[in-house]
């Protein structure tokens, strides 16, 4: 748990954006992360798309088009694209 903009949230946590929240329509999911000492805001997904990652093709044309081997720090979205997928 940590403080982000005054008020408690949980850490390493995707979360669904609800309506009326900043983002909502932009993106689909949102994380809080830990940058330093700081706390980040993550905000990651199309809201439009659903993800089918029970589809094998799907999934592995997903990690390869994105290049989830090697998804990098958890403060940037590709990161928890990547986790989600």
């Amino acid at each position: 748990m940590a403080k982000y903009q005054g008020k408690t949230v949980k850490l390493n946590s995707p979360s669904r954006i609800s309506k009326g929240e900043p983002g909502a329509g932009r993106k689909k999911s949102k994380v809080y992360v830990k940058d330093g000492a700081k706390i980040k805001k993550v905000m990651f997904g199309d809201p439009n798309m659903t993800i089918k990652k029970n589809n094998k093709g799907r999934r592995k044309n997903f990690r390869a088009r994105h290049g989830c081997d090697n998804p990098g720090p958890k403060t940037k979205a590709k990161y928890w694209s990547c986790k989600a997928w």
